[in-house]
């Protein structure tokens, strides 16, 4: 039975049942949102609704080999639960610490999995959100009314990742593989593996590999910028060492991390060239200056694209051992027996990876309709990135992307919070962004500046995207130094909100 048979299966229904607020998803920020909720407005009732068989979100979807975060615990992690662990952790260490927090604080009995949302349908008459979802183990549909719906979702459809149609992919003879969905029975002893990006996911799968590879070959179009450190906190050590609190630990380490990420992200945009040679002096600690001018020297400034960070240098170190080897050029076709390259060079394989970013998300491709419309998400200007024109009751995270996607997690759910308290005491229950007097003529722009930031994902995606304004109010900010101060003041009485 497909989703949409049965959502029209009067059999399947099952009565609906009705929350304070409607949690999407419970990954990274919507286990976040469930504890802020429990902590900061105990008497509003909630769930969670989770398409997958359990919590975690990307650190459930991606299994491949070696996956782990490129952020730092410190600052990825709640700021309410200390991190105990390296810095840059795997998948397992975040769902470890995620169930620790589930069970901490009580939050298993608010989530329910497998159920998947395909449609949200807001009443005006009726000021609720009517949720229908799929229970994908039964086929059974349920339904829920809310007040507020929080988008937790992510950015990137979990079920596909993005693999560009290169020509004569159909003539390939051998097995391509997205990361994404890894394949669990996918053998590699003694295969000519090609892994096709130069991003996170291809740096961190090369030197995870299994070692019985016949040959292991990154191939990018370009070269990407990386950071190279050990993977430990050395104040974080010393701390220890001194058996300082573990909570005194996490704050000190946490406050000492964002001060120098604030540093070196305003060094990019001021010394970009300096922030550059640093970059690039970390990967040559490994390798010779003619690999890295020709595989490691982007050809734009640092930060318009995410900077993963390599633990202990060790995609490098790999390839100065000779497990790896790096090939920069362009795919010309796919062949029976490899890759037919641009430059007229061939690569033969056995399996090819394609490390080549992800589908973007706009909602969790869910059927939106607003007092009768289709939503059409593009057309709407966006809040501070959280809400959006003509859209009431819905809140959505959507994280950073040159600092943790979690700190600002934790900031929009203080708003939600504060959101929902204030509306309980003005005695109202719906609320709607709309554009003030003064905003009328404002300059309508693309949600982000694609020369500031601009990975494949979004330019691919930015037409579904909101639109953005040229004053901060109406501005999706990649400046958590400057939301940490001013979301928490937002005026919520300003005339942005529309309350009924």
């Amino acid at each position: 039975m497909t989703v949409m048979e049965a959502l029209k299966s009067k059999q399947t229904k099952s009565p609906s049942e009705h929350f304070d607020v409607l949690i999407v998803g419970a990954g990274i920020s919507g286990v976040g949102g469930a504890y802020h909720l429990g902590k900061q407005c105990p008497d509003t009732t909630y769930v969670v609704l989770e398409a997958q068989e359990s919590y975690g979100g990307t650190w459930l979807t991606h299994r491949y080999p070696g996956i782990r975060s490129d952020s730092d615990l410190y600052t990825f992690g709640y700021r309410f639960k200390p991190w105990v662990g390296p810095p840059i952790a795997t998948a397992q260490e975040i769902l470890t610490y995620m169930g620790d927090v589930i069970a901490e604080n009580e939050l298993a009995k608010n989530i329910r999995y497998h159920h998947k949302i395909v449609r949200a349908t807001w009443s005006s008459e009726a000021k609720l959100w009517t949720i229908d979802a799929v229970e994908t183990t039964t086929g059974a549909t349920h339904r829920f009314t809310a007040n507020l719906l929080w988008m937790c979702q992510g950015y990137y459809r979990h079920d596909e990742g993005y693999t560009p149609d290169w020509s004569g992919m159909d003539k390939f003879k051998g097995r391509i593989v997205h990361p994404q969905t890894w394949p669990r029975d996918l053998e590699t002893k003694g295969k000519r593996v090609v892994v096709i990006g130069s991003g996170a996911t291809a740096a961190t799968l090369i030197p995870n590999m299994p070692d019985d590879c016949a040959s292991i070959t990154m191939l990018q179009r370009s070269p990407t910028y990386f950071r190279t450190g050990r993977n430990a906190v050395e104040l974080a050590d010393t701390l220890r060492q001194l058996q300082v609190n573990e909570d005194w630990i996490h704050e000190i380490v946490r406050r000492k991390l964002l001060f120098d990420q604030d540093m070196f992200t305003r060094m990019s945009f001021n010394e970009p060239e300096k922030v550059k040679q640093e970059l690039l002096a970390g990967v040559g600690a490994y390798l010779s200056p003619e690999d890295v001018a020709e595989h490691f020297t982007p050809r734009y400034r640092p930060w318009r694209q995410r900077i993963a960070f390599i633990p202990d240098g060790d995609l490098f170190a790999g390839i100065k051992a000779g497990k790896a080897s790096v090939v920069t050029d362009e795919i010309e076709t796919f062949t029976e027996t490899g890759l037919q390259l641009k430059s007229g060079k061939t690569l033969d394989a056995d399996i090819i990876v394609t490390a080549t970013g992800f589908h973007l998300n706009v909602l969790g491709d869910i059927d939106f309709v607003i007092d009768g419309k289709p939503l059409v998400f593009g057309d709407t200007i966006t809040y501070r990135g959280m809400m959006f024109t003509g859209v009431p009751n819905m809140v959505w995270v959507f994280g950073y992307f040159r600092a943790s996607w979690t700190l600002r997690a934790d900031l929009v759910a203080d708003f939600v919070c504060q959101l929902i308290t204030h509306m309980k005491r003005k005695g109202v229950s719906q609320v709607t962004p709309q554009l003030r007097a003064e905003d009328k003529d404002m300059l309508l722009l693309p949600w982000i500046d694609p020369e500031d930031f601009n990975p494949g994902y979004l330019m691919r995606g930015m037409h579904l995207l909101p639109k953005r304004g040229d004053k901060p109010e109406w501005q999706h900010s990649q400046n958590y130094w400057r939301e940490k101060d001013e979301l928490p003041k937002i005026d919520l009485d300003d005339s942005a909100f529309v309350y009924r």
